[in-house]
């Protein structure tokens, strides 16, 4: 025996921090004489001999020298590089054979390890996690975790009955990686890590680079190879680094994927593959440019939507395998549809086998809970002061982006991110080192995660939902700015929701909550939207949180979308509000799909797909959206008549459109409105016209120009306002 008792106690009970030290081949020497001493630790096995791989003849027979499975063998004139195999007579009385994963070097460079050191490896999951390779002509899985203040890690699974003695990593000191390679592990086998703390507790963690997981409830991580999947998106993908999304149309579509669309013999959600073809053939048929995927990451609880992701490299399962969501990604980018993924760098919640406490410290949370809890969520704050945690994140971001061809990324509740107070009384946070609110390390990070995706991905978009008056979230950061790409307009929201719930008598006396966003409208590059968080908890669906009779109900709809697709912006629209979902939202429940059986419902979707078309077909309703050249009001001053008009121009001024928007219930005859330019004006869109489910009152296809000045133009028009509806004209 070339070992102390220490050493082999330290292995048998699992405590051994450097277990490649002990176990393994190692030239060593007995009675003055050289040998390789090859050690291994086999607790079910009765016997154990070396034996050489290429003739099978047995090298050795291995001593017992602990009686809970220690082996060892000596061997005479053979070096440790040698190839072996241990072949295992277990109590049951079984043999096999196996490749002693002691045996294997390091697969992880000193480059490797010195850019994990510092922050800075932002394709981290090529290294951590769980990589399906070969190594010296054997197959295996290559396992790494970060985990530096765990007094012992080993990666267990059905490969070793979830035997934390059987697979002890290899300690990277100076970092906190632990690695192993384990021959014979092979895709879609399950796993974990073991961790013994400093204080001797045992827990029991997913792996936070995992690529897929077991279905939900179940927890334990799955060996997927990457490597497979072929994309058929080449065209798609080299259009999209040339594009400039600021001056083209941006219509999303925001999807809740477990509950667009069920099987309804069956009783379950669409896979990834089943929806990827249905829901961009629908898109494209609505005219929606984009989808926004609500968060797909693994999460354990499905009530959150995916807003508590525990997994930030793993696609759910609920709906597939990640090839499926590749296949998915890829019928979209084939039908012309981008897909942006809503994704949640803000917290993440306290489930046992997660992040929470990984290595019995807070690793990638802060200690103090005034830093460290979001109250509201009960979740957990990433400490984005520490280079390791903004190591992963930012490897997260550009993951999605390079390995499932995500043309955005959505990022989820940016003002929790921003503000040290967020949701917090006094006396229950902590200010910054200059005494404020602002969470420097948070500002830095969404700095760095802005210029990061967009200098190696050109033309992905980034998006922030931030609902504060903070300065420049979607102005580039050499100018001060977050960075962002867009950001989604809060407060419009809030104003024309607010006004449009207004029984129409009333609507007058709240003029300045429609009109007020043009006051800011130029500060960021806003989309607006209409969102998931406005159809749930009580707020009633677009459709029936409207005023009036179910008629009234619809024309004000209309208006609504009408007003919101001539208004500056880029647009964003949940499910089930394109065709008038009377329901809230319940992610349990596929949509009102039923109701386009109802005409009044099909005519509503008729009016989103004309409204797309013309959105996509006009340049004065996307190129200037974030200029004050590109919007200019006719008239905001008729508020006791609740009728509002404005023009849209194109990067070529001559290019315009004219919007007139009549909010109240009340048909107008020879309503005049100044235009710029004499003419025939022809009428492209009324949401009033009778294929919409209106009373068809209109302007005959169009009206001619007159040479009466009006409102500060040279020529006028005059129109009949048709109730509660949107008018669209074109000079020819």
């Amino acid at each position: 025996m070339t070992l102390s008792r220490d050493a082999i106690s330290a292995v048998v009970e699992s405590r051994h921090g450097q277990p490649f030290q002990v176990l393994g081949p190692h030239q060593d020497e007995v009675g003055g004489k050289p040998v390789l001493a090859i050690r291994t630790f086999q607790p079910d096995a009765r016997r154990v001999w070396v034996v050489d791989p290429g003739t099978g003849k047995v090298l050795k027979e291995a001593a017992l020298v602990h009686d809970d499975g220690f082996f060892e063998a000596h061997l005479e004139g053979r070096k440790a590089t040698e190839p072996y195999v241990l072949r295992l007579e277990m109590h049951q009385g079984r043999t096999l054979e196996l490749r002693d994963p002691y045996a294997f070097p390091s697969q992880l460079s000193t480059f490797d390890l010195h850019l994990m050191r510092e922050g800075t490896h932002y394709r981290i999951w090529e290294r951590l996690g769980a990589h399906v390779m070969t190594v010296d002509g054997v197959k295996g899985v290559h396992f790494a975790v970060w985990a530096p203040n765990a007094q012992r890690v080993s990666v267990v699974g059905d490969f070793n009955c979830w035997d934390g003695r059987r697979h002890c990593m290899r300690r990277h000191e100076g970092n906190g990686i632990w690695e192993i390679f384990v021959p014979g592990v092979a895709a879609g086998d399950n796993y974990k890590y073991e961790i013994k703390t400093q204080d001797a507790s045992v827990l029991l963690k997913g792996d936070p680079y995992a690529f897929y997981t077991e279905m939900p409830p179940k927890t334990a991580s799955r060996v997927y190879d990457l490597g497979g999947y072929e994309w058929h998106d080449d065209e798609w993908m080299e259009r999209r680094a040339r594009s400039s999304h600021l001056d083209e149309p941006i219509s999303v579509y925001e999807v809740h994927l477990g509950s667009w669309r069920h099987v309804p013999e069956e009783g379950r959600s669409l896979s990834y593959r089943e929806a990827g073809e249905r829901l961009a053939q629908y898109c494209k048929e609505v005219g929606f440019t984009h989808v926004e995927l609500m968060p797909i990451n693994e999460h354990p609880f499905y009530g959150s939507w995916g807003y508590q992701t525990v997994n930030y490299f793993a696609p759910t399962s609920r709906f597939g395998e990640p090839d499926d969501l590749r296949a998915f990604i890829d019928a979209m980018h084939g039908h012309g549809i981008g897909v942006i993924l809503d994704w949640v760098p803000a917290h993440f919640p306290t489930d046992d086998y997660g992040l929470a406490n990984f290595d019995g410290t807070h690793l990638y949370e802060h200690a103090d809970p005034r830093k460290g809890k979001h109250q509201d969520w009960d979740t957990l704050v990433f400490n984005y002061g520490r280079t390791e945690v903004w190591n992963f994140l930012l490897s997260s971001a550009l993951f999605w982006v390079e390995q499932y061809h995500f043309d955005g990324l959505r990022v989820d509740a940016v003002a929790s991110m921003l503000y040290l107070d967020y949701s917090r009384k006094e006396g229950e946070w902590i200010p910054n080192r200059f005494g404020g609110r602002e969470n420097l390390e948070a500002v830095e990070f969404l700095k760095y995660f802005n210029t990061l995706v967009h200098r190696e991905h050109p033309g992905v978009l980034t998006i922030a939902e931030e609902s504060t008056a903070w300065t420049g979230v979607s102005r580039p950061t050499y100018v001060g700015g977050l960075g962002f790409s867009l950001k989604w307009n809060m407060g419009w929201m809030h104003d024309v929701l607010d006004y449009f719930e207004k029984d129409p008598v009333h609507r007058k006396y709240h003029a300045n909550t429609l009109t007020f966003s043009m006051l800011y409208a130029y500060s960021e590059n806003f989309v607006l939207a209409f969102s998931h968080d406005e159809v749930v908890y009580g707020k009633r669906s677009l459709l029936n949180k409207l005023p009036g009779d179910d008629w009234q109900k619809r024309a004000n709809l209309r208006a609504l979308y009408g007003y919101m697709y001539g208004h500056p912006g880029k647009k964003l629209l949940f499910m089930g509000a394109e065709f008038g979902q009377w329901n809230e939202w319940d992610h349990n429940a596929s949509l009102q799909w039923h109701l386009l059986d109802q005409p009044e419902h099909a005519q509503l979707l008729r009016w989103m797909k004309d409204l797309n078309a013309l959105y996509l077909s006009e340049p004065s309703l996307y190129q200037r959206d974030f200029s004050p050249d590109g919007f200019r009001w006719i008239d905001c001053r008729d508020t006791d008549n609740s009728v509002y008009s404005f023009l849209r121009f194109a990067n070529d001024t001559n290019d315009q459109l004219v919007f007139v928007c009549n909010f109240t219930p009340v048909p107008r005859e020879g309503y005049r409105v100044g235009v710029p330019h004499p003419g025939w004006y022809a009428e492209r869109l009324n949401s009033d016209a009778s294929i919409y489910g209106g009373g068809n009152v209109g302007n005959g296809g169009g009206v001619h120009a007159e040479p009466i000045p009006w409102q500060g133009y040279e020529w006028s028009v005059t129109l009949r306002l048709p109730p509660l509806a949107v008018l669209v004209f074109k000079r020819q």
